[in-house]
């Protein structure tokens, strides 16, 4: 280690010693602090890593945390990101505080699409997961194309590296690659003479080769299914790991099996299943037993803003991240299966790790929602206007909604909603912001 990097080091201990004992914080900032005294240090701090590499547009956190469950059952030195600080900052941030007990820890990080080269020009991967690729941030990443370009940037910097894809995803086969490559995906069995289209205004859906719409013998949702092109032949690769069924859907649980094997996890929805195979391929891969990926199923533990359900007083409030038309419509879908009753609320923020178009809003099915069910919608955020005229568009009555502009106004009025549960849907900084609010009234204790 270089003296820079020492120094770099030490200030970075020391400041995130000081924000997580006094502020309840340090995710980022002791990273960031570190990176600007030596943009280098990743180079020393990551040296005899085992990294395993976890992007794409969704559910980097929830399988980066399922892998980590995973493995550390096997490997007693590993490191991870679990608050999802998945850019350089957070990444350095989770170096510079891990106390390594073996020569050679295992890595299994959530990075940012737009950050997979910088962290592969310094620690080279054993494994890429990649979850999909959907619209999301453009004012960041631009089309699906250029999200996908910024992550082989990276790989390219790892030829040796396996991938491990989502083989539902045409875009992970449209390029060529030097890497050993295994998918997983839904199974089609039965399906194999299907011939159905993608819904209208769904993106991804053109051959790589040819330009022309892309057929399916099955969609599981958005662009993921077991396409192929009618006009040149292009088609699904083959998948090593596979979902054969999905028994339960309901929103505190799935029950699914993989490849025949019976799991369970006490969270809903098929995106999440999607999460689960994921973090079913790499485990497989590295030798990981399938009892111990079904104990890593059944934790009852939630991840942190993904579905993380929160005692306040007497209301059960359960926090779900949204970023993007497809996953806010998986959310919405989820939410439909509750036959419970439940109250709604969505905080919108424009911050640069939220995206500052909240345009996608609008190609979201807000009018999917059983409004004459949900006694009150409670708006929020910084963008409170936008997604309050959202709401009123899609049918709400807007006699039920309660507008919030800040954080700790929103969390006053959780005690007064009409039902003992609420959904609240959140952009990532509405989402932190609302966590430190519970924390700091006492709500969720520090960890």
């Amino acid at each position: 280690m270089t003296f820079k990097s020492s120094i770099a080091t030490l200030t970075g201990k020391t400041s995130y010693f000081i924000l997580s004992k006094f502020f309840n914080g340090g995710s980022s900032y002791p990273g960031k602090i570190a990176y600007k005294i030596d943009p280098d240090i990743l180079q020393s701090l990551g040296r005899n890593y085992d990294l395993v590499i976890v992007t794409g547009t969704n559910g980097k956190t929830l399988t980066t945390s399922l892998i980590n469950k995973m493995v550390t059952q096997k490997y007693d030195d590993v490191l991870t990101n679990p608050t999802g600080s998945n850019m350089i900052q957070g990444i350095v941030t989770s170096f510079v505080t891990h106390h390594k007990k073996s020569k050679r820890p295992l890595a299994i990080l959530e990075v940012d699409e737009a950050n997979v080269e910088i962290i592969c020009k310094y620690i080279k991967p054993k494994y890429f997961v990649l979850t999909n690729i959907f619209r999301d941030q453009m004012d960041r990443y631009g089309e699906i194309y250029t999200t996908y370009k910024k992550i082989l940037d990276g790989i390219k910097l790892a030829p040796d590296a396996t991938i491990i894809a989502n083989g539902d995803a045409a875009i992970f086969s449209s390029k060529k690659l030097p890497n050993k490559v295994v998918y997983y995906g839904f199974s089609s069995k039965g399906h194999e003479n299907d011939d159905i289209k993608a819904p209208t205004n769904t993106d991804g859906v053109l051959c790589p080769n040819c330009n022309h719409i892309m057929h399916y013998h099955t969609i599981s949702y958005a662009n993921l299914g077991s396409y192929f092109c009618p006009n040149c032949g292009f088609k699904q690769n083959d998948l090593k790991y596979q979902v054969t069924n999905i028994k339960t859907l309901l929103p505190n649980k799935t029950e699914f099996e993989i490849d025949g094997h019976p799991f369970t996890m006490n969270i809903g929805g098929k995106y999440n299943v999607y999460n689960a195979l994921a973090a079913y391929a790499i485990a497989s891969e590295m030798g990981i037993s399938i009892d111990q990926m079904e104990k890593a199923f059944s934790y009852d533990e939630k991840v942190f803003g993904r579905q993380e359900t929160i005692a306040v007083d007497d209301k059960n409030v359960n926090i779900i991240l949204v970023k993007n038309p497809v996953g806010l419509n998986q959310v919405i879908e989820t939410i439909l299966s509750d036959t419970s009753d439940y109250s709604l609320a969505f905080l919108l923020n424009a911050n640069y790790a939220d995206g500052i178009d909240t345009s996608w809003i609008w190609d979201a099915n807000f009018e999917d929602l059983d409004y004459d069910k949900i006694p009150l919608v409670i708006t929020g955020g910084k963008r409170v206007k936008d997604v309050t005229y959202r709401f009123k568009i899609a049918g709400l009555n807007m006699d039920k909604n309660i507008e919030t502009v800040e954080i700790e106004d929103f969390v006053k009025q959780i005690p007064k909603i009409p039902t003992k549960k609420i959904y609240v849907l959140a952009t990532y900084t509405a989402m932190l912001g609302l966590r430190k609010a519970l924390i700091d009234n006492g709500y969720i204790k520090q960890k």
